[in-house]
């Protein structure tokens, strides 16, 4: 068991084990397991029953909601936001039969900076989401999300931008947005959001 610092709190119903980092003002919560060699960044929050496997990179500020796995082979960049019960994976072709066990059999999957993953969505292993993209409650991710990206349904498909800070981005003629929550501009460049 990693040793308790003042620095981070770990509930005694969770599980750590050796060779984990854990960083300042984190938060792990009941039923929680962090396995070997994980790393998770300051002031994260992890709730009840989270499953962090071995090797898992996660950055900052990350919140982690009830019953998620993160498993081996996912990142997690700084100010992700992982709803209840949402889904990772890291087998393209899974079967009891035939065992795939271990770090070379895993698609890696990165979440960037800021995006939110909804409620009971699924990411399927090998993609990249975007930053600050947001994946809406119960989507099946099977491909690419580009940053700033409003991505819903099964599978899921853009329907529409959105902003660093969350609020549905409608541009104008000359292809710019304003966030109204964060006064930031966005600009419609080949088909992609980029802030300006």
């Amino acid at each position: 068991m990693t040793k308790i610092s003042p620095s981070y709190y770990v509930d005694p119903h969770a599980v750590v084990d050796d060779d984990v980092k854990i960083g300042e003002g984190t938060k792990i919560w009941h039923f929680s397991h962090v396995q070997s060699g994980a790393v998770i960044g300051k002031n994260c929050i992890l709730g009840q029953n989270v499953n962090v496997g071995n090797n898992v990179k996660i950055g900052n500020f990350v919140k982690i909601q009830n019953n998620v796995s993160v498993y081996e082979g996912v990142t997690l960049e700084d100010y992700v936001f992982c709803g209840p019960s949402m889904v990772f994976t890291n087998v393209i072709d899974p079967r009891s039969k035939y065992p795939q066990v271990g770090s070379k059999y895993y698609s890696k999957t990165l979440v960037k900076e800021g995006a939110s993953l909804g409620a009971n969505c699924t990411i399927v292993c090998g993609n990249t989401i975007g930053r600050f993209a947001f994946v809406g409650a119960g989507s099946v991710v099977t491909k690419d999300v580009p940053d700033f990206a409003m991505v819903v349904g099964i599978p899921a498909r853009r329907i529409g931008w959105i902003s660093e800070a969350g609020k549905k981005l409608v541009f104008d003629d000359d292809g710019i947005a304003k966030c109204e929550k964060s006064d930031k501009t966005y600009k419609l460049v080949n088909g992609f959001v980029e802030e300006v």
